[in-house]
């Protein structure tokens, strides 16, 4: 006998949803001991404010941002001695802590300051619209084919010893463009738009092909969120079109201070992340340095891409909530907040609790009053007084060989 389809069935056995992200695909990229692309965990950076001739006093900004996750430090360098201090800096972190991959920031006709510089960090980071300075004309209405090439090959010529010098050491560039700051010619050519922006970078980057270097990573930040959307999205589809396969280090630049800044700064970076754009990240906050790295990785934590502190899962509270769930979260949290990997539920009624928090690795539940429930996944292993609630959440952890000690 024929077996027919059941349509109820089927209507309530869906096929899988793929829920993962998918990154764009990027050739790896050394920069010091981390990789960035080529599959790698997206990179975490961040940049010391420290004067960078004060060598006592930036060996040890990189090296708190370095001990709190921040696996790439940026410093800036506005002139040759600077340059020359970094030498020291270098040494010094090396003798009292451990090399830290370190990436300069050079700007404004920087040839001389840059080559100095590569010799002593990881990665050398310049932006094509300082660079090479052009000088306004009055009264331009318009670049003509010479002029537009005549600077091209005066770039041409000031980068190609920079290049050719991380080339040979098997260092790195980032190619940093800023929609603030693009050159003149492109700003006439193709506006203040995200258009220009890759176009800036796509010049430097085929500079860069023509001396067979391609140890490179782009950026293209901007401090409105939907032109520096536009301009990450154009970049990956150009070099889709254009078979490059450079990683992309995102941020939104000049994010600002406080909520809004981390709002602003998520925004832009993890729209794109869960695009599967982007490589490694930096979040720009006008704060100490150091408040930016737990914003970066809970950026990554949210998106499934890394897994470097516990996640919690909890409710809003609603009328059947049978305990203080703001209370029991904090206590919940202090006691757990240094595990790393694990998923753990705190919920505030049976009604929601197991089906809300089917993926949780443990579960802490309000089953009746003055009682919880613990769970591990989905079954429910003991029922215990409330004030004993956390003390067994931790003996269960304990009992299952996942706790460390804080």
């Amino acid at each position: 006998m024929q077996t027919l389809p059941n349509p109820v069935a089927s209507k309530l056995s869906p096929p899988p949803i793929d829920t993962a992200i998918h990154r764009r695909k990027t050739r790896p990229v050394k920069v010091g001991d981390v990789t960035i692309g080529g599959g790698h965990p997206i990179v975490v950076q961040s940049m010391i404010n420290e004067d960078t001739l004060d060598v006592a006093g930036s060996v040890a900004a990189i090296r708190r941002l370095h001990q709190i996750g921040c696996e790439i430090v940026r410093v800036t360098v506005p002139s040759m001695a600077h340059a020359k201090a970094l030498a020291e800096i270098k040494q010094k972190l090396a003798e009292t802590y451990q090399p830290v991959p370190l990436v300069a920031d050079v700007h404004h006709n920087g040839m001389k300051i840059a080559l100095e510089v590569a010799k002593h960090v990881d990665k050398v980071r310049i932006n094509p619209g300082l660079y090479v300075f052009e000088k306004p004309k009055s009264g331009r209405v318009e670049y003509t084919q010479a002029e537009f090439d005549e600077i091209g090959e005066k770039i041409q010529e000031t980068l190609a010893p920079l290049v050719i010098s991380l080339r040979d050491q098997g260092k790195a560039m980032r190619i940093g463009v800023n929609h603030g700051s693009l050159a003149e010619r492109m700003l006439f050519t193709y506006g203040d738009t995200p258009e220009g922006m890759v176009e800036s970078a796509l010049e430097f980057i085929r500079i860069c092909e023509s001396l067979d270097f391609r140890n490179l990573v782009i950026s293209l930040k901007a401090s409105r969120v939907p032109v520096m959307l536009t301009a990450y999205r154009l970049m990956a589809n150009r070099m889709n079109v254009l078979n490059m396969a450079y990683p992309l280090h995102l941020g939104v630049t000049e994010a600002g201070d406080g909520e809004y800044g981390r709002i602003k700064s998520t925004a832009g970076i993890a729209t794109l992340l869960a695009e599967g754009i982007g490589d490694t990240i930096r979040v720009s906050l006008t704060e100490a340095p150091e408040k930016e790295i737990p914003v970066c990785y809970s950026i990554l934590q949210a998106l499934g891409l890394r897994k470097t502190m516990v996640e919690y899962v909890a409710c809003p509270s609603c009328g059947r909530t049978l305990f203080n769930l703001e209370d029991v979260l904090h206590k919940v949290r202090a006691a757990t907040k240094h595990l790393t990997g694990l998923d753990i539920a705190v919920m505030g009624c049976i009604v929601n609790g197991p089906g809300e928090m089917a993926d949780a690795d443990y579960g802490y539940v309000g089953k009746q009053p003055g009682y919880i429930s613990l769970y591990r996944g989905r079954e429910e292993i003991k029922k215990v007084p409330e004030e004993q609630g956390v003390k067994e959440l931790i003996n269960l952890i304990k009992a299952d060989g996942r706790w460390v000690d804080p």
